[in-house]
């Protein structure tokens, strides 16, 4: 199938001269330009909905889809690139895909029922295998969702939640919020995804034997938290305050062949019972681990997974790419110098792409955090 992609970004207080910038890096629209991605900052979202009709306006491209995020990125395929946080920016990409290959949808906010009465003909023809999927941060059936959405179409999705600190707005060829909404791709769009995880294993596998809700009091056994002063080390041990925003607990994906896991947050110790509360519902039975975040294991990690998709991808042009990553990556992990931006394309080489700094990244049918999740159409 033939596919095309462009891509600009700007950073401007005033939104217009953000958009106009953009449009002149952007240069001419190719008429079959049908399929537009942008990821605004919060700093602009005021203006989203002016934003989003001055972009369809003047490149003539009406479908669009994106979100809002504390931080943007963008690269435009011709050696700039830039990851732009806590500033007002916006990341665009227009792509001119084969008509009907795509769709657009609305917000789902519970049951798929209306969904499919919607997309129903059009997910039989085109036998959809991918979608890039923005979602409501405030939504406690946000997780629920993707999943369900995803299992029961028999989709791969990537993208993630809205990150702001006012409005939670995604744009789903109008600015609307709730819900699940974004793009899916017909079964010949050819798409290769990744995730990469920010945080790396510290000691072993270990299963919960006995947990309330989210307070985890025994594992293997033993009371949790004199297991998880093992797994720490003697350090960290004598004082816990050391532990707030560097180490977390995980809980291994079932059935993932390349060891995925879901982080989650420590939200609370009782020293007198040895227990241990964590930011998700547990039972009895459960394997859990123990990570650290840090920059090392994360850059690690991430050459990892980029140099598994430049194997995924090899004798195969980038066309375009679309990453969501966690706000607490970016210049909170790697610096303030475009760091993932430019690790992507040293290993990828220079392609047009555009992304946002996430509250919740979403990779196939489930909801992380603290990773990085890059999709490349081929």
């Amino acid at each position: 199938m033939s596919i095309a992609f462009h891509s600009a970004h700007a950073s401007n207080e005033n939104w217009r001269q953000a958009v106009d910038a953009c449009l002149e890096r952007l240069g001419a629209i190719p008429p079959a330009a049908n399929l537009g991605f942008l990821y605004v900052t919060d700093k602009l979202v005021d203006d989203l909905e002016s934003i989003l009709d001055r972009l369809r306006g003047c490149t003539g491209v009406a479908d669009w889809v994106g979100t809002i995020g504390i931080g943007v990125a963008g690269s435009d395929g011709a050696g700039a690139c830039a990851e732009y946080f806590d500033r007002p920016a916006l990341a665009v990409m227009v792509g001119a895909l084969p008509p009907d290959s795509f769709r657009v949808f609305e917000p789902v906010h519970g049951g798929l029922g209306p969904f499919r009465t919607e997309y129903g003909g059009w997910l039989k023809a085109a036998q959809p295998l991918f979608g890039l999927v923005h979602g409501d941060p405030r939504n406690p059936l946000t997780s629920d969702i993707i999943a369900g959405m995803a299992d029961d179409l028999g989709l791969f999705f990537v993208g993630g939640l809205t990150s702001s600190r006012s409005e939670h707005p995604q744009i789903a060829d109008r600015v609307v919020e709730g819900g699940l909404s974004g793009v899916l791709f017909a079964g010949g769009v050819t798409v290769a995804a990744g995730l990469t995880q920010g945080c790396s294993p510290i000691g072993p596998m270990h299963r919960i034997t006995e947990a309330d809700d989210n307070v985890i009091e025994t594992i293997d056994d033993r009371p949790a938290l004199d297991v998880f002063k093992e797994d720490i080390g003697e350090l960290l041990a004598r004082d816990l305050r050391k532990i707030g925003g560097y180490i977390y607990a995980a809980l291994p994906v079932a059935g993932s062949d390349t060891g995925d896991y879901l982080v989650r947050n420590l939200t609370g110790i009782d020293p007198g019972k040895g227990w241990l509360a964590i930011g998700a519902q547990v039972e009895t039975g459960d394997r859990i681990m123990f990570t650290r975040r840090d920059r090392q294991g994360a850059e690690q990690d991430l050459k990892r997974m980029l140099d598994d998709l430049a194997r995924r991808a090899a004798g195969q042009p980038i066309k375009g790419g679309v990453y969501c990553t966690c706000v607490a990556r970016g210049p909170n992990l790697f610096g303030d110098d475009s760091e993932e931006l430019k690790a992507i394309r040293a290993t990828l080489g220079d392609f047009p792409l555009v992304g946002f700094f996430a509250n919740g990244e979403i990779c196939n049918n489930r909801l992380y955090g603290y990773t990085g999740v890059l999709a490349l159409f081929l």
